[in-house]
């Protein structure tokens, strides 16, 4: 039996980012002499074990074979004679299928480490196109190195393109869409994901409602990038400078949504935008079985951001009509990631990204304003039922007026 350590946790060492997690391959050993050993089996579809103490994973030596469409068409074969270059060659980049043994010493047997140095995403054999899958990862992996300066080989783009030509990502199911896009959030550069599989042509399958984006024109005035594709990847680039949070970078990648569906005879306006961007959002959603706290986020911001960006425009009971809408008052905590997208949308323009936003610190007040109202008063002066209800309305409203003075 002879353990190799594989995969990120090599790459990454060599790359000088931090390792978060180990994972193994095993040469030379059966199931049986796995559990003998003390591991716990945990792979429904090939033989993955845990460690006893560390509870790393350690799979055993595999090969596998197309057998039908889609992701889970594959036959495996993990026997004691699989060598470690036949298991790193089904693996799918070349930066991903290096392995060290316990003494440290690097195997690579397919260039990953030069891959590595020149910063190149290249696919370890053409046996890349028969996992859809892949796409998603490389596409993720783009999001992830983008610091590194990482572009994608120009062969592999090709095999990117075959994937989407030949119906395989047709195979993938909503959910592991969702968990390599919700990965892409997390990233330093979630912008990449959304450009890699937009130049592939996933993006028309896999996110349509994003991809019919580009192209659509928008006032100049307002818009100097004109296009809203250009800007909703403007202000995806704002929220993932201005929040880690994925909520908040989703919420500002959907906001614009329903620029798609405008009628061609008022373009470049777009009067009733917000409401179709919801429909969007609702549709995605289902379609993709995303998290209800993306989904509410994301409608709230569609729904709501064109108030928040003339919050000084607005008189105070439209202020107040805006915070319950957010349903500011009973949850505080929705607030916060709402101004975030939206100053994000606000600075996603060209020559707008360093421009203040003082709506963001207003809302903030005219919230605080509403909160700190006290319905005691109004109910020691007799006050109660629907009309106690008017009264602290009217009284929050006033509240909010005082807040926004000045402006």
């Amino acid at each position: 039996m002879h353990i190799y350590l594989v995969g990120g946790a090599v790459r990454d060492r060599l790359l000088g980012r931090p390792v978060s997690e180990r994972d193994y391959v095993v040469v030379g050993a059966t199931p049986e002499a796995m559990e003998a050993a003390g591991y716990r089996a945990v792979g429904r579809d090939f033989p993955v074990f845990l460690h006893p103490r560390t509870q790393e994973e350690y799979a055993l030596a595999r090969t596998e074979r197309k057998t039908a469409r889609g992701y889970h068409g594959f036959q495996f074969n993990a026997a004691p004679d699989v060598p470690l270059e036949q298991d790193l060659e089904r693996r799918d980049l070349t930066i991903n299928a290096m392995a060290e043994d316990d003494g440290g010493e690097l195997i690579d047997p397919f260039g990953g480490r030069d891959d590595l140095a020149n910063r190149i995403l290249r696919h370890v054999s053409p046996a890349f196109a028969e996992d859809p899958v892949r796409l998603l990862r490389l596409a993720r992996f783009a999001a992830q190195l983008a610091p590194w300066g990482f572009e994608i080989a120009d062969e592999t783009r090709a095999l990117l393109r075959e994937l989407v030509d030949s119906g395989e990502i047709d195979a993938l199911v909503p959910e592991r869409v969702w968990a390599e896009f919700e990965k892409a959030l997390t990233s330093p550069a979630p912008r990449r994901f959304i450009e890699v599989l937009r130049e592939c042509g996933a993006l028309a399958v896999l996110l349509p409602e994003l991809e019919q984006l580009f192209g659509v024109p928008q006032p100049a005035k307002y818009h100097p990038e004109i296009d809203t594709g250009v800007h909703t990847l403007m202000v995806l680039d704002q929220a993932t400078r201005l929040s880690d949070a994925p909520e908040v970078r989703f919420a500002a990648l959907t906001h614009d949504l329903g620029k798609a569906d405008t009628p061609e005879d008022i373009l470049p306006a777009h009067h009733g935008h917000e409401e179709r961007s919801v429909t969007h959002i609702k549709a995605l959603a289902e379609r993709l079985r995303i998290p209800r706290r993306y989904r509410d986020l994301a409608i709230r911001v569609a729904r709501h951001h064109g108030l928040a960006h003339r919050l000084f425009e607005l008189r105070p009971k439209t202020v107040m009509k805006l915070i319950e809408g957010l349903d500011a008052l009973r949850r505080p905590e929705n607030v916060e990631p709402f101004l975030l997208a939206v100053e994000a949308d606000f600075r996603g323009r060209t020559g707008w990204e360093e421009r203040p936003y003082p709506q963001a610190d207003a809302l903030r007040r005219a919230v605080e304003a509403a909160a700190a109202v006290s319905p005691q008063p109004l109910i020691e002066a007799g006050h109660q039922g629907p009309q106690l209800g008017e009264a602290l309305r009217h009284e929050r409203i006033r509240a909010i007026a005082e807040s926004l003075e000045g402006h």
